[in-house]
């Protein structure tokens, strides 16, 4: 049986099965899982790749130095450093530059993690608005779970 490949969704590919168009309401926990780590995935490639090649264009544009020039060695260094300052720069900024095209790469991945979104945002407004803090109004460390209250605890110190 011959398949074309274009006809084969991805995440079947990669032993998941693929997500349906419908029913994306209900955001099962392993869809949100799977469009956490496609996106992570997706925002990690393109913030990587995008700052790499542009830290390579940077370097290309200065000369060698007619002195003070460290050879083979100082260029494999300067990969590496490049690497990592790429890396840090993805971390840092990578979403905004991979946000746009994940939505029009992966809509349905988009609308599960937007729906996820939403429905946070919504408890969390109708928490404040009953007044209701989680762990009783007290943060993990024991102090109050606002600034406000931390504020006010210490001036009554």
């Amino acid at each position: 049986m011959n398949i074309p490949s274009a006809q084969i969704p991805i995440a079947a590919t990669q032993g998941r099965a693929p997500l349906p168009a419908s029913g994306l309401a209900s955001g099962s926990p392993d869809q949100l899982e799977a469009a956490k780590e496609t996106k992570q995935a997706f925002t990690d490639f393109v913030g990587k790749t995008f700052y790499a090649q542009m830290l390579k264009s940077m370097r290309q544009t200065v000369g060698k130095p007619a002195y003070f020039d460290g050879g083979r060695a100082e260029e494999v260094f300067r990969g590496q450093l490049d690497q990592t300052i790429a890396d840090k720069m993805c971390e840092s900024n990578g979403h905004s530059l991979a946000d746009g095209m994940f939505e029009r790469q992966f809509p349905e991945h988009a609308e599960i993690l937007r729906q996820h979104e939403q429905s946070l945002s919504s408890r969390s407004t109708s928490n404040q608005q009953t007044g209701v803090l989680p762990n009783g109004g007290q943060a993990t460390s024991g102090r109050p779970a606002s600034g406000l209250d931390q504020l006010a605890a210490l001036r009554r110190i």
